[in-house]
C-alpha cells in the first residue's frame, strides 16, 4: 500500500513501483471510476503493436488477392 497527496491544485502521484508494475508512461490516459467511497485509476490499455495484433486474428495465413477483390466489388453495380 502506497500514500500519496492531493495538490492543490487536485492532481496526485501514483508511486513509481505501480507505475512500474503496470506500465504507465507519460502521455497514458488514466480511467478513473468511483465504487462506493473508492477511486478506483485504471490504466486504458495500449496496443504495443496493431500489426502484430491484426496478423494473429486468423489461427492460420489466409490467402487472398485483395486489390481482385475490390475489383470485384466495383463491378458489382
Amino acid at each position: 500500500m502506497f500514500k500519496t497527496k492531493v495538490t492543490r491544485k487536485f492532481q496526485i502521484t501514483i508511486p513509481k513501483p505501480i507505475r512500474e508494475a503496470l506500465g504507465i508512461k507519460v502521455g497514458d490516459e488514466i480511467i478513473i471510476k468511483l465504487e462506493g467511497q473508492k477511486i478506483v485509476l485504471i490504466p486504458k490499455s495500449r496496443i504495443k503493436d496493431p500489426l502484430a495484433v491484426l496478423l494473429n486474428i486468423f489461427d492460420k495465413q489466409i490467402d487472398l488477392d485483395a486489390v481482385k477483390l475490390v475489383e470485384e466489388s466495383w463491378n458489382e453495380d
